[in-house]
């Protein structure tokens, strides 16, 4: 999973790109880049370690220009090398700089057609640079002599035709402009906002509507499935729905956990999503236990306040602030390694006693993947005196890998893959256990928007939209365990 952004303004937009790239730092801790357009020049710098710290001073005085894209990462299938990090550039034609937020499930079939048919050669692992590359050889074919944005659009459709997977793109396009497209089912989120100005309107694309907020534009609408948008240097907005007939399926996950809050995918409040599945969990431990000893509901902050403040309400019981978070540690969930992601829990979140001495209390996360932190979290509840410690997912098991771009790890690392609740309970030490349903979550978030009917669930379901090969999910197996990342790492 990453974050990216792009802009077309009318003054130098590095800084605009960086504040951008700081509000979807939640999307990826790995590396950042950003590229500029500067005249004829592409201005470009990019390295591991978060925004703040791969950007300095003299950095952003050398990314001049009024166009750019920037890109925040989290490695998945890929390494975490610094030739990995993003945008990628390729000098022909006219010269592309890309940034790429998904993951290909036939990048293997593409780095061979590249190499074989189109005379392409890959310099890296990443799926973004086999992409990068079909973008360039589709409008070289598309618009050998002279640009435009029916070309460009075309070229969009090859890529569409013979990529399959999650992506959201943006590309900058050297005496041209911005590029930013998504996949036919729409999986990875990708929104379009506009500052208006006496002098013109200036453009921008982004993972999350959330970074418009900060920059003064105004959320315009999600880009559409299988949709390409192109912005010119001199302002001017064309689109076309390049792909059509595909499902509509946006990952259910960016709504779980992946977003901020405050932001809006698909027409859909984040936050409003994330109180209406709290509603359904409560109403499901009701029923489940109408004469329940729970004394009170505690997040696991932060993620998974906003639900669990809504089924405290739904169950008349206190909402209490259990545990303190230390902020300057990143997101377990995205430490690239499971040693590491052990060791953050207890440096990362702090309980406070009084919450839980000889209490009954019911402990609310968004999600349970390795299932690691959950078990800690409980001991250390029982540790400071709690009575009984419950447990609450606002999401139903993560029984399968995901394979749009989200690490969700090689399937035996999964806590809830070939067990039971029951034996999930018992591992993880809850005195009890709920989930939320799938149902109730796709309707969770479906309420905000009647048109959603479908949405990618495959890592509660095991269905794949796009299909997968055969023998794909346990080469993928190889790749994203935490054994083969830290091989990597190692080597």
């Amino acid at each position: 999973m990453c974050g990216i952004i792009g802009i077309v303004g009318r003054s130098d937009v590095a800084p605009q790109l960086y504040d951008g790239l700081t509000v979807l730092q939640h999307r990826g801790q790995d590396a950042a880049g950003i590229a500029t357009l500067d005249g004829a020049r592409l201005r470009l710098h990019k390295h591991n370690g978060l925004v703040r710290d791969v950007f300095r001073e003299e950095h952003m005085r050398m990314l001049r220009g009024r166009a750019g894209i920037g890109h925040c990462r989290y490695p998945t299938a890929g390494s975490a090398e610094v030739g990995e990090a993003q945008p990628f550039y390729v000098n022909s034609p006219y010269g592309i700089a890309f940034a790429h937020n998904g993951n290909l499930v036939n990048t293997d079939a593409l780095r061979r057609e590249l190499f074989e048919d189109d005379r392409r050669h890959i310099n890296t692992d990443s799926d973004s640079e086999v992409l990068l590359n079909v973008l360039a050889h589709e409008l070289a074919a598309a618009a050998p002599l002279k640009f435009s944005a029916e070309a460009l659009f075309d070229a969009v459709a090859q890529v569409h035709r013979r990529a399959r997977g999650g992506y959201a793109c943006v590309a900058l396009i050297m005496g041209q402009g911005l590029l930013g497209f998504r996949d036919p089912n729409g999986i990875r989120p990708l929104v379009l906002g506009v500052r208006e100005g006496s002098a013109g309107n200036d453009y921008a694309l982004a993972s999350e509507s959330v970074a418009f907020d900060i920059l003064g534009f105004k959320r315009l609408r999600d880009v559409a499935p299988g949709e390409a948008v192109f912005v010119g240097l001199d302002g001017s907005l064309h689109s076309r729905v390049c792909t059509r007939g595909a499902v509509h399926a946006p990952c259910i996950f960016e709504y779980v956990y992946l977003a901020r809050p405050d932001s809006m995918i698909e027409d859909v409040s984040v936050y409003k999503a994330r109180l209406r599945m709290g509603e359904r969990l409560g109403a499901k431990i009701r029923r489940l236990r109408p004469d329940h000893d729970i004394d009170a509901v505690i997040p696991i902050p932060d993620t998974a306040r906003t639900a669990a403040s809504s089924l405290a309400a739904v169950l008349g019981v206190p909402f209490r602030e259990g545990f303190v978070k230390n902020r300057y540690i990143g997101r377990t969930f995205i430490m690239p390694g499971q040693g590491e992601r052990a060791k953050s829990v207890r440096r990362k979140l702090n309980p406070i006693e009084l919450e839980f001495r000889k209490k009954s209390v019911l402990l609310v996360d968004d999600s349970i993947v390795r299932g690691t932190t959950s078990k800690q979290i409980i001991q250390m509840a029982r540790e400071v005196g709690a009575r009984k410690v419950y447990f609450a997912s606002a999401a139903p098991p993560v029984r399968y890998p995901n394979v749009y771009g989200i690490d969700m790890p090689a399937v035996h690392e999964l806590v809830a893959h070939g067990r039971s609740e029951a034996e999930v309970e018992a591992l993880l030490g809850a005195d009890w256990l709920v989930y939320l349903d799938l149902a109730d979550l796709e309707a969770a978030v479906a309420e905000g928007n009647e048109a959603l009917t479908h949405f990618d669930a495959s890592c509660f379901n095991g269905e794949y939209v796009t299909g997968l090969d055969a023998g794909y999910l346990e080469a993928l197996e190889i790749t994203r365990s935490d054994d083969a990342k830290t091989r990597r790492l190692a080597g």
